[in-house]
């Protein structure tokens, strides 16, 4: 069963690698593994994919909500071990923090060789479960490294595990990346309960009703989704079928009714009182914007101190994986997380008149299903409310809600995305504003592509001998550009260097790249310029009195598209135009024989075209690629592999130079 990471972290947490945590060598007992263990592992298995490392023989799930609003979880499952990758997933994972426990667990295997073993209480572990932009939380599990996990191998485990208190829904994943024989997810409830339940990538499926408040849905030979081998694949959890069940009950002490206008009152709730403003919040932006009346200028002056000023740590205990801290608190600590710095970046925009609202999202485009309300996302950011009647050039992360207000949306955890945009990641993503009564989804714009560039211009002179040597500028901006931002601001000269040299190395053998100037480093509103002397030898072919020249210098807009059939999404990543200028001055004596022919291409979704003229004796190269949409359905495949092979095709075109008489 997945659990997805909380709010405010930024990323899902793979357990299986704190198993090396585990020290002590495990003291096993030969002994029975109960009949439902044995029951999956002989049953005989449907014809799967060769590549399928393991597979899910059992995977029943019983939620249990007791009368005062706690549930327990009970889960049994059986994994089969079919090839030596699948062994990680047979490491038993069960996460658990101050608010919830783990009340039993037991782990059986049986190896390849059919003995049978039962895994002891001392022998399983107990981590922590923190990432490294976490101060602290109280996440932890408890895990197990059973034997037998060689092909052939059955791992089994069993568990209950009391819930959190505050929150009235599950999430069932009934799919992911091993296909499942058979699974089931039971729904017990205490009188006077009801419940619904909403759908992701999946048909809603009615449920067995076992009477007396007992409900199942039962699920068989769901296959896997399997995007190893597939290029330019969006996430497994945004294709992978989930059923979420929304409780509610007199009892339960933070009710949610399973729309997205119930979790945003229940998240409003939640959040409301962190985010008042103190004197030394007010005092902090009323400094910030001095001076400034334009909207943008004062939003833009805050909304920089907290990207920037703020450092992304995260502190989590219980229920402060989903609700904020006090905005006093981030501020003097100058720390958080990231719906902690969306809560105090509306504290503080708030004392200087301006409206904001927290967003739900996810890290990971398509996980946010709009017609799946769930609160499933793991990110915060902000939309800040622009003014009725505002209007500037600057403003590019622009939605507007139902109630025809217009927001700004912006996250002030992503250090290197200017304002007034939004990164890549989110763009095209779907989103919960949390605003009370008025809390809807949303769909987070995708920038335009003249918002994310890189631009490269080159001065260049080829010798006779084919070498080539000149000047260079690279120029960036948006989310092309944070990569290079973060290399200049943190890594030393060496690395530095590195960075620039593999920037030309897979078009540039024999290269050497000298006096390296950087501008504009932390500037996020200006463009990232990188400019060097490029020294290049055996650059163009030599075939008697032919010299053969690349007028691609360097860079490349090739996709990792491949020739098979397209069952999935198209992930572009994101939006972006990409120019070059290259002029290579001709050695003398030399002529042009043939230039390539000019190319231009208009999909739609993309864009690209390119030229090679002779002006006087220099050669002078130029080409755009755009991409308008950060992804495609799958019958835009033909289509993006006809232009990766027009691109390939140019990228790789020759001038060819005649020696005179």
């Amino acid at each position: 069963m997945l659990h997805r990471a909380h709010i405010g972290t930024q990323r899902s947490l793979c357990l299986s690698a704190f198993l090396f945590c585990i020290t002590a060598a495990p003291l096993w007992a030969s002994n029975s593994v109960p009949d439902w263990v044995r029951a999956a592992a002989q049953q005989p298995l449907p014809h799967l994919p060769e590549s399928t490392k393991a597979v899910i023989l059992l995977d029943d799930e019983t939620y249990t909500v007791a009368p005062d609003g706690r549930a327990i979880l009970h889960e049994r499952e059986v994994i089969k071990i079919l090839r030596p990758q699948g062994r990680r997933y047979a490491e038993p994972v069960v996460e658990y923090d101050k608010d919830s426990k783990v009340l039993s667990l037991h782990v059986w295997s049986i190896d390849p060789a059919g003995h049978e073993y039962a895994l002891k209480n001392s022998d399983i572990g107990d981590v922590a479960t923190g990432e490294s932009f976490e101060l602290y939380n109280d996440d932890r599990a408890r895990v197990a490294d059973p034997p037998g996990r060689d092909p052939g191998g059955i791992i089994a485990y069993e568990y209950e595990k009391l819930e959190r208190p505050y929150l009235a829904e599950d999430d069932w994943f009934f799919q992911g990346d091993l296909p499942i024989i058979s699974q089931s997810y039971t729904l017990v409830l205490p009188p006077g309960f009801t419940y619904t339940t909403t759908w992701a990538h999946h048909p809603k499926l009615d449920a067995i009703d076992l009477e007396n408040q007992h409900y199942r849905w039962e699920m068989n030979n769901e296959p896997a989704i399997d995007l190893d081998q597939v290029p330019m694949s969006p996430s497994t959890w945004s294709l992978a079928g989930r059923m979420t069940v929304h409780y509610a009950g007199p009892t339960l002490p933070f009710p949610e009714d399973g729309t997205w206008q119930g979790i945003g009152e229940w998240y409003t709730a939640l959040a409301k009182d962190r985010v008042a403003a103190t004197p030394d919040i007010a005092a902090e932006a009323a400094e910030l914007t001095t001076g400034k009346t334009d909207f943008y200028d004062r939003a833009e002056a805050i909304g920089n101190f907290v990207q920037q000023q703020i450092r992304y740590v995260a502190i989590e205990i219980g229920i402060g994986g989903n609700q904020p801290h006090a905005a006093d608190d981030i501020f003097r600590d100058r720390y958080g997380d990231c719906k902690d710095k969306a809560t105090l970046l509306a504290a503080m925009l708030s004392t200087v008149g301006i409206h904001s609202d927290l967003v739900m999202v996810d890290s990971e485009r398509g996980i946010v299903d709009p017609d799946a309300p769930s609160i499933v996302g793991n990110h915060v950011i902000a939309a800040i409310a622009i003014p009725s009647g505002y209007n500037s050039p600057k403003l590019h992360s622009v939605i507007t809600a139902k109630t025809g207000k217009r927001y700004l949306v912006f996250d002030p955890t992503w250090e290197e995305t200017p304002f007034g945009q939004i990164e890549d990641n989110l763009q095209g993503s779907y989103a919960l504003l949390i605003e009370g009564p008025n809390s809807q989804i949303i769909r987070v714009p995708v920038m335009n592509p003249d918002l994310n560039t890189v631009h490269r211009t080159a001065t260049l002179q080829l010798a006779p001998d084919g070498s080539l040597k000149g000047t260079v500028t690279v120029k960036r901006f948006g989310d092309l550009a944070e990569e290079g931002r973060e290399v200049f601001t943190r890594d030393d000269a060496t690395e530095q260097q590195q960075y620039i040299d593999h920037s030309i190395s897979g078009d540039l053998m024999a290269a050497s790249l000298t006096d390296l100037k950087v501008q504009n480093i932390t500037a996020l509103d200006k463009d990232l310029t990188t400019t060097f002397d490029l020294e290049a030898s055996h650059f163009a072919n030599t075939a008697g009195p032919l010299l053969m020249v690349r007028p691609r210098v360097f860079g490349t807009y090739a996709l990792p598209v491949d020739h098979k059939t397209r069952t999935v999404p198209i992930d572009l990543e994101q939006a972006m135009q990409g120019t070059d200028d290259f002029d290579i001055q001709l050695p003398a004596g030399y002529t042009v024989d043939e230039l390539p022919d000019p190319v231009k291409l208009d999909l739609g979704f993309a864009a690209y075209q390119s030229s090679t003229v002779l002006q006087g004796r220099t050669l002078h190269y130029t080409r755009t690629f755009t991409v308008r949409t950060v992804s495609l359905p799958p019958d835009q495949y033909p289509a993006l592999q006809r232009l990766v092979g027009i691109i390939a095709a140019d990228e790789d075109s020759r001038v060819i130079l005649k020696r005179g008489n």
